[in-house]
């Protein structure tokens, strides 16, 4: 079995453990599920190799559970849970305001057990009959239907972030807001986004509200009330609201930007020091008296603890690394120097040279590299040795135009063959300032292939970056099979970056590898893979991957200075 098929087991059985009112155990196999998921080594491999009991989150019981669907395919433990479970009441939990209890009840009461069946029975007003169940909640489940049905799938970051920020923007236009931030996943920085979440505090609830809901964008509203509203804007995306006062802000901000298993956290380290930790902020169990809330600050230094970055909030060793004062100082936009994977017209970018160089120097970056392709990829129009000595040559007038004020590189991503050669010979690759070696074509390979070809490429002491290492495309195709340990360890050993390509649906290397090559003291490279000026802003989701892979600025190679890049990349050629 694939590491996703096991996965997708345990998340079925957490579904079905939270429908039955067990507690505790949903999260525990949320979380081996979460682990067996990002982990790069197979999982059948690990099984074999003992290594499964290792995963995070994965002790002696799930341990037997994945050994035994390793060996069976089945799980007997899931038949039985299934078996006491109704079916399509796990559907259920996906409508907002339908939780465990009450699907059970609405099952136990009036034998529903699908999603259709809720629908039939509050459009014929069915559920007013039960306890605690009146006009507004059926119109609440009807709403919560109708966008279940609607939503879909969930949709890229960088697609995201730009909607929201508009929509903030919006709302500061309209009236005076004294605080306002992007909640959720959308600011811990997670790859796909469900909806978008934005909180604000200020005491004009109505003026807000109003503001929110009176976007040009909207085109239905779900729910309007003085703290808490939803929307569907344009290409059915859901925006939720909710407007706190300003002593609670701080607060909110931490409650609702999540994730749920760090909150569950943050709110025991509470229990444990006589606190209540929620929304309103932080108070004294016995009494009540508020200790802080104001601001994400203060409710972490309340709790002993030192502020947690928003992209680390996921439950994966920041509470304990911020209880010993060991979390990292994080890079930022403000350390990143320039972009290091860039296309020009020269292959199949579509801006020349001095536009690119123009619009990085209007971006303040102190260089940027022009890494076209080379010639076995005849689609992009990929460059010759004859054609990439005449772009040096472009690339150092278009340098000279600049005045000195940014770093040209001329550089390429040259294909990484089948065999781990590259696609042009070393004395012309001698020649450049920087080469990002990338594998483009036969994807399908085995492991062990697959990883022989990129740690071949990089003994050759020949490229100094490997781009988009797994060549996964968010929703569209899978990551190639790769001993990733393996191939950051060959990285180290020879002194090659390994890439985040920061294009909205590529973010590879993604989070879980960055967090492996700073364990591993790899060096990572950013770059956006722009094939367009526009593409230039994707920079931005690069640094948010790396902060969430717990990375610092002296392990991200784009953090250098121009001269100390160069001498960098010079010193490393044969």
């Amino acid at each position: 079995m694939r590491n996703t098929e096991i996965a997708q087991v345990f998340y079925e059985i957490a579904d079905l453990l939270e429908l039955q009112g067990v507690p505790f155990k949903p999260q525990a196999y949320r979380r081996a599920a979460s682990a067996i998921e990002q982990i790069e080594v197979d999982i059948e491999q690990a099984v074999d190799e003992g290594r499964h009991r290792d995963i995070p989150g994965v002790g002696a019981a799930i341990a037997r559970k994945i050994e035994e669907l390793v060996a069976t395919g089945e799980l007997d433990y899931l038949k039985k849970l299934r078996a006491e479970t109704p079916p399509g009441l796990v559907e259920m939990l996906s409508i907002p305001d339908v939780g465990p209890r009450t699907a059970m009840l609405l099952h136990r009461e009036l034998g529903i057990s699908s999603v259709d069946e809720l629908k039939e029975a509050a459009s014929n007003h069915r559920l007013r009959g039960l306890r605690g169940f009146g006009e507004r909640t059926e119109e609440k489940i009807l709403q919560g239907i109708g966008v279940l049905e609607s939503r879909g799938g969930r949709i890229l970051l960088g697609e995201a972030l730009p909607v929201a920020e508009a929509y903030v923007e919006h709302l500061r236009s309209c009236l005076s807001i004294e605080s306002i931030s992007i909640c959720g996943s959308l600011r811990r920085g997670r790859e796909t986004i469900g909806d978008i979440d934005i909180l604000v505090g200020s005491g004009d609830l109505e003026g807000v509200t109003s503001a929110f809901v009176g976007y040009p964008a909207v085109e239905k509203v779900l729910v309007s009330g003085s703290t808490k509203s939803s929307v569907e804007i344009q290409g059915g995306l859901q925006v939720d609201l909710r407007v706190v006062e300003l002593e609670s802000y701080g607060a909110a901000l931490q409650y609702f930007t999540g994730s749920k298993e760090h909150n569950i956290r943050i709110r025991r380290i509470g229990v444990e020091k006589g606190l209540k930790v929620n929304e309103y902020g932080v108070f004294e169990r016995n009494s009540d008296r508020r200790v802080a809330g104001g601001s994400e600050h203060e409710v972490y230094e309340s709790l002993g603890l030192t502020f947690v970055s928003p992209e680390l909030r996921e439950d994966s060793g920041e509470i304990d690394a911020s209880r010993s004062g060991e979390l990292p100082e994080l890079v930022d936009a403000s350390d990143v120097r320039g972009d290091l994977h860039v296309h020009s017209d020269w292959s199949d970018g579509s801006d020349s040279i001095d536009a690119i160089a123009a619009a990085a120097a209007r971006r303040h970056y102190s260089f940027i590299a022009i890494t076209d392709h080379t010639e076995s990829l005849t689609i992009a129009n990929g460059l010759t040795p004859e054609r990439l000595m005449k772009q040096v040559d472009a690339i150092r007038r278009a340098q000279e135009s600049q005045g000195g004020g940014i770093q040209v590189l001329a550089g390429t991503e040259v294909d990484i063959k089948a065999d781990g050669s590259l696609d042009l010979p070393s004395s012309v690759l001698k020649e450049l300032d920087i080469v990002v070696g990338s594998v483009h074509s036969r994807m399908k390979m085995d492991s062990r292939e697959m990883t022989d070809r990129i740690t071949n490429a990089m003994e050759s002491g020949l490229v100094d970056v490997v781009g988009h290492p797994t060549g996964r495309i968010i929703g569209r195709r899978d990551p190639v099979k790769l001993d990733i340990q393996r191939v950051f360890e060959v990285a180290r050993e020879a002194d090659v970056a390994m890439e985040i390509n920061a294009f909205p649906d590529r973010l590879d290397l993604r989070d879980v590898h960055c967090r492996l090559a700073k364990e591993l003291g790899v060096t990572v490279a950013i770059g956006t893979d722009s094939h367009s000026i526009r593409h230039l802003d994707y920079l931005r989701l690069g640094i948010i991957t790396a902060r969430r892979g717990w990375l610092s600025k002296e392990r991200v190679l784009n953090a250098m200075n121009s001269d100390e890049l160069k001498r960098r990349l010079h010193g490393r050629r044969p």
